[in-house]
């Protein structure tokens, strides 16, 4: 009897933040970012990447992101599993989600 496994590898390389550093809204992203992986004690780290740089500026273009800050979860092959956008950032345990993904 053959049996065939289908195995999704969907795993999560990073989880990116886009911000503008220089911005009100500088202070809520660090905090977060910083009490997130306080919390969850993630081995995967959050990316901060300001849309200031030319690597930010890309970023943002390559994903369509309009409104800043920008939280994406991004799959091996780059794809977006989620993305959110401005404020108020999303619950902690709504990112903690794509965190965790089978290594």
């Amino acid at each position: 009897m053959n049996v065939k496994i289908s195995v999704c590898y969907a795993q999560i390389v990073k989880l990116l933040v886009l911000y503008r550093p220089d911005s009100e809204h500088s202070s809520a992203v660090e905090s977060f970012v910083r009490d997130f992986q306080r919390q969850f004690e993630v081995g995967k780290k959050i990316e901060l990447l300001s849309i200031n740089t030319r690597d930010g500026s890309a970023t943002a273009s390559l994903y369509d992101v309009m409104s800043y800050p920008a939280i994406l979860a991004l799959a091996n092959d780059g794809s977006v599993l989620n993305m959110w956008q401005g404020q108020p950032l999303p619950l902690m345990n709504e990112v903690a989600g794509y965190a965790y993904s089978s290594d």
